[in-house]
């Protein structure tokens, strides 16, 4: 359940590699090329629900994955007992805990497993998989994950791949937020585009993930491996567990609330490294 930017890859590389697939999306255009290749479309998720005893989703958001579990026509009642279902999407770590309690007291397994990738790395099942749950429930779905990504990091019980996840994506916003506002600052100071980036961009202070933005940056076409508007979305997930944990976020919350200033200006839909361009068109120059 959920056939966007990384969902549909992932299901393409077990559908690849044999595995047959029932699948089900908001918006069923997103599946026509599985359904191409022998999938089976599902109208509902209860209806998906009651074909599967391993089930993964990949949605964009904690409502987005209550919905499609627990609101109507939802899978969670529907899935037969001592069914797995794996979440991969990107949410908070007290979400998925609550997720967990509403599986177990309908028999079903849960495991929290976000990934970490990119749009061409889910396709080219380059993705890894960080995950909360028991070392059984791992073991009984890890070739789908070797299927779909290259590393599995088992982290701890349920709960704990999100709370990874959503450090690490603390760490790659706050990261690109960081350089864009350093390169504008250069930029304003009189040092060509170039030159900058010729330096930054090799340099230790800037992190490779940054570096294989350049042609984006210096393109001005952020074609998206990862929207704007979902790192933006992540960073409010690290925000609600700095809060209930007792710990502070000032950077990642001034990070946050640059971003949702970048969504207001229209770059929601861009790749997160546009966030340079709201700095140099928007904000700084």
């Amino acid at each position: 359940i959920g056939l966007g930017i990384m969902g549909g890859g992932m299901a393409a590389n077990l559908q690849n590699s044999g595995y047959d697939l029932v699948v089900y999306n908001r918006t069923a255009e997103k599946a026509q090329p599985l359904l191409d290749a022998g999938a089976t479309w599902a109208d509902s998720p209860s209806e998906l629900a009651a074909q599967v005893s391993l089930l993964f989703t990949v949605l964009a958001h904690p409502d987005a994955v209550a919905e499609v579990a627990l609101g109507d026509d939802g899978f969670l009642p529907l899935l037969p007992a001592g069914s797995l279902w794996v979440d991969c999407s990107t949410t908070n770590p007290s979400f998925a805990r609550r997720m967990d309690v509403q599986a177990r007291a309908r028999d079903v397994r849960f495991m929290d497993a976000p990934v970490t990738g990119s749009k061409d790395q889910a396709a080219k099942a380059e993705l890894t998989f960080l995950v909360g749950g028991s070392e059984e429930d791992l073991d009984d779905c890890r070739p789908e994950m070797e299927t779909m990504g290259q590393r599995i990091v088992h982290v701890g019980d349920v709960g704990m791949g999100t709370s990874l996840k959503v450090v690490f994506n603390h760490q790659l916003a706050v990261a690109m937020s960081s350089f864009a506002e350093g390169a504008v600052l250069g930029q304003e100071l009189g040092i060509d585009q170039e030159t900058l980036f010729d330096f930054l961009l090799d340099s230790p202070v800037v992190a490779p993930a940054i570096t294989r933005k350049r042609p984006k940056l210096e393109s001005g076409e952020y074609d998206v491996d990862f929207p704007l508007q979902w790192m933006q979305k992540d960073l409010h997930m690290a925000s609600i567990a700095s809060f209930e944990s007792g710990s502070a976020l000032p950077l990642g919350n001034v990070a946050k609330e640059m971003y949702r200033l970048a969504m207001r200006s229209s770059y929601g839909e861009m790749d997160f490294s546009a966030i340079y361009q709201f700095f140099y068109e928007e904000w700084e120059v």
